[in-house]
């Protein structure tokens, strides 16, 4: 055999090799990594810093509702506290514009809402949120102080110490305690 034919037949001995490796799945390469979801208070803490308070919410409910605990209840609590302090600041820097938008997220969320816009008077949106937040956190505060007296005892003071560090915009984030 000629050093030529050889190497041919060591190209095609090598060829076949490599596909039927191929072929066979031996030089595939490892699966990419799936993503990885965030959990609802990933997703709340997201909503809370873009001031989208009904997704911050709806968020905190799902996690009341996934893993229910006292902690699930104050973080609950926590974001509708944060919703009437929003309004506050609204209503203090005089923002009747930005007070009409953060009803219209509230209330809005279907496609129906494009043709059938609620043009709701800025002032009176503003005391149904705030007579709403402050209802929803008590009955969320009560609940989870019936759980664990002594967890809302530990954790009430670390988002009261939060918002001492944070007077102009605590409401747009949660204590790193916290670790959301």
């Amino acid at each position: 055999m000629s050093d030529l034919s050889r190497m041919s037949a060591g190209r095609v001995l090598s060829c076949s090799l490599l596909v039927t490796c191929l072929w066979s799945g031996c030089g595939s390469l490892p699966p990419a990594p799936q993503p990885v979801q965030p959990t609802n208070l990933q997703r709340a803490k997201v909503f809370l810093a873009a001031a989208d308070f009904r997704r911050a919410v709806e968020a905190c409910r799902r996690e009341v509702q996934e893993h229910p605990s006292v902690e699930s209840y104050l973080y609950l609590t926590y974001v509708y506290q944060a919703l009437d302090a929003y309004v506050e600041s609204l209503a203090k820097g005089d923002q009747w514009v930005a007070m009409e938008h953060l009803y219209l997220n509230l209330i809005s969320g279907a496609p129906e809402d494009l043709v059938d816009p609620s043009n709701v008077l800025s002032r009176i949106a503003k005391e149904m949120i705030q007579s709403a937040a402050h209802q929803q956190a008590d009955v969320a505060a009560e609940l989870a102080t019936r759980l664990d007296p002594s967890a809302v005892a530990r954790l009430w003071p670390q988002q009261t110490a939060w918002r001492k560090s944070k007077p102009e915009g605590w409401w747009l984030g949660v204590p790193p305690e916290w670790a959301w």
